[in-house]
């Protein structure tokens, strides 16, 4: 078995600009971002803009979803809105660990938690916290991208996920993005090194 590190956050916490930074990040240490590949997830969701299948998302309908889902094909999953579907394929993770490297998860705090307990010690779980509910809240709507309604939504589910953090090996506090970003490398680094 491979390992994995997987980073959870509540929506705006900074967690996919954390990983992109990581990922272009000089070589450290027993840290090499070479070493890590991007888990592509699954959706039932249709796609936005550019975005392509096997790239972004692997797109899938509702209905094949959950027949993928009944066939035992998923490492985990969640209907996040009704009829939208979020999930890693087993066939995911068994790609990136035959080509020798380490599984970047970027996923939801209940995705996150279930993969963790599925690897255990092979994967490292971080958890990226904003400095305050306040900051997080303006960070959404700087966005320009969500309905008021949609970010009560994401708010309101914020709230309930930042109460699982200690459930997770680490937590980053993502107040500085480059300290959050050598912080979280350190942590890496460490935990590739054992």
């Amino acid at each position: 078995m491979g390992k994995a590190i997987l980073f959870s956050a509540p929506s705006g916490c900074g967690k996919t600009t954390i990983i992109h930074e990581l990922m272009l990040s000089a070589p450290m240490g027993s840290f090499d971002p070479q070493d890590l590949t991007f888990s592509i997830s699954a959706t039932s969701r249709a796609p936005r803009g550019e975005e392509r299948d096997g790239v972004e998302y692997y797109f899938l309908s509702y209905d094949e979803f959950k027949a993928r889902v009944a066939k035992g094909d998923f490492l985990e999953w969640e209907e996040v809105y009704q009829g939208t579907c979020y999930g890693t394929l087993k066939s995911e993770v068994d790609r990136i660990w035959k080509e020798g490297k380490v599984a970047v998860f970027d996923v939801d705090v209940n995705g996150g938690r279930n993969i963790k307990r599925y690897f255990g010690d092979n994967a490292l779980s971080i958890f990226v916290m904003p400095p305050s509910v306040e900051v997080l809240e303006q960070r959404l709507r700087s966005r320009g991208t969500d309905s008021e309604e949609s970010i009560r939504k994401r708010l309101d589910r914020s709230a309930k996920e930042l109460e699982q953090a200690p459930q997770f090996d680490v937590t980053i506090v993502n107040d500085d993005l480059q300290r959050a970003v050598q912080e979280t490398r350190e942590v890496i680094e460490k935990f590739l090194g054992k």
